[in-house]
């Protein structure tokens, strides 16, 4: 596996607790958006990034300073995969939305984008982070379907790691 980093961006510590899940079982760093910087992107090939959704489907606030600095540095030859967590009970019309808005700025700033997972498997009315049946990355609810979190993982993980 090449050099890989988790970043993510978290309010309540659910994304974070996510992420560094993901982290222990690639055996790599999670960092948090907010210690982003163009040398965290340009030491790694792999960026594996979340975060949660908040208000009508936006991404952590965090990430706004994050995406600032994926465009600013550039994700030319990077690998990315995207995860994020979304309530879909509640938000059940903005399911995981931030994912979608992370999801245009790594493809604005030129990376190689790794495959979601199936919605199928998903309860929720709508979501930005869905494109033809599938989610642009990783979906995850904690709030309602937790017992599913760790199996969604592992088979999401099964599924990238050929190709970081």
């Amino acid at each position: 596996m090449k050099k890989t980093i988790v970043i993510y961006g978290s309010s309540t510590g659910t994304c974070e607790g996510i992420a560094q899940t993901i982290a222990r079982k690639l055996g790599v760093k999670a960092l948090s958006v907010i210690n982003l910087t163009a040398d965290v992107i340009n030491e790694n090939d792999n960026l594996l990034l979340g975060t949660s959704s908040w208000g009508s489907g936006e991404m952590q606030d965090d990430w706004y300073d994050g995406v600032k600095v994926l465009a600013e540095t550039g994700l030319s030859g990077k690998t990315v995969a995207l995860f994020g967590c979304g309530d879909s009970d509640s938000n059940s019309d903005t399911f995981c939305g931030g994912m979608s808005e992370l999801y245009k700025a790594a493809k604005e700033a030129g990376a190689n984008i790794l495959e979601g997972v199936s919605a199928d498997d998903y309860t929720f009315d709508e979501s930005e982070s869905v494109v033809d049946g599938k989610f642009v990355g990783l979906a995850l609810d904690n709030m309602n379907e937790e017992d599913k979190t760790e199996k969604r993982i592992n088979a999401w993980l099964e599924k990238i790691k050929p190709a970081l």
